[in-house]
């Protein structure tokens, strides 16, 4: 089974063009600007990239364009796992394994409907197991469209057994579930918590690192936080006070919100178009709110002796 490294793993956006094609000029610079940043890896063509918007040949095109970018430098896991029927998941499963992603991430809302049990997901999950190719390792992702399924330890532990599951994206947002997902984990499947406010917390409690929306603002600050809370536990803090009150921009239309905010700081050229939300709809308070969130951010580092050594 393909290990996952601890870390950052960035949820990454994807770039259009004006006239709504996958701008791949730009999926190339951004992924550089991950890696230069320190990610441990990059989470492609998941909830971020719009997968749900993209048809099953773009989600291959893009996810082997991103592996062929990063070229072994880093990690890639991808999902892509949209479909409604399981016959359709694992075909969908099988075409991203060949794209070169080290993992494929399932998404557990695909495998039961909301009003059915652990169960039926554990029924599905293993008829998906059977049909897949069996040299594939796996990852897990709480995604909260079209509804958000929470694992229980009790699934967790399950996939852990399989011996195939290596990569978990929680959204619990609750620290002491995440806790017993570690211990359900045991090891085997690697935690990485999405919620900024409580990441040093669980990152101080076992999980793995972070993978989240706010890597496509600063993931430089994360990856710092992920590879130096230990060493460094007073400025880790302060730090992650910080990353947790300024995530709250995160509910600003997202993912139009993080294009912007990579357009007006770092890529001027590249477009904020978004399938998945109305552009339009984009209020000029919010885009005061990403100017200052860049100000604040480039202002309050250097105070705390925070030196990334890229661009703020």
């Amino acid at each position: 089974m393909k290990q996952i490294a601890p870390g950052v793993w960035p949820t990454m956006v994807t770039p259009y063009t004006e006239d709504n094609k996958i701008d791949y000029a730009h999926v190339e610079k951004l992924v550089e600007w991950y890696i230069e940043r320190g990610v441990a890896g990059i989470f492609a063509v998941c909830q971020s990239s719009e997968m749900f918007f993209l048809s099953d040949g773009e989600k291959k095109e893009l996810a082997e364009f991103i592996v062929r970018c990063v070229n072994g430098r880093v990690g890639v896991v991808a999902s892509g796992h949209t479909a409604d029927d399981l016959d359709s998941q694992v075909r969908q499963i099988n075409m991203m394994a060949g794209t070169g992603a080290d993992n494929i991430v399932l998404i557990p809302n695909r495998l039961a409907a909301e009003n059915e049990s652990d169960d039926v997901l554990l029924k599905n999950l293993d008829y998906v197991l059977a049909h897949a190719d069996p040299s594939i390792t796996f990852g897990c992702y709480e995604c909260p469209y079209p509804y958000k399924r929470v694992l229980t330890p009790r699934v967790i532990s399950y996939m852990a057994d399989t011996g195939r599951f290596a990569f978990m994206k929680d959204t619990c947002c609750d620290a002491e579930k995440v806790f017993e997902k570690i211990r359900a984990g045991r090891g085997i499947v690697r935690l990485f918590n999405a919620n900024c406010s409580q990441l040093l917390i669980t990152l101080q409690g076992g999980a793995s690192g972070f993978s989240g929306v706010m890597a496509n603002y600063h993931p430089e600050a994360y990856s710092w936080l992920c590879a130096n809370y230990e060493s460094q536990p007073e400025l880790a803090r302060k730090l992650s006070d910080f990353l947790g009150i300024v995530s709250c921009v995160e509910s600003r239309m997202y993912p139009v919100s993080a294009k912007k905010y990579l357009k007006m700081a770092f890529f001027p050229e590249m477009s904020d178009f978004s399938r998945a939300v109305d552009r339009s709809k984009y209020v000029p308070a919010f885009a005061t709110e990403l100017e200052q969130l860049r100000d604040l951010y480039r202002d309050y580092m250097p105070r705390l002796g925070l030196d990334f050594g890229v661009q703020l």
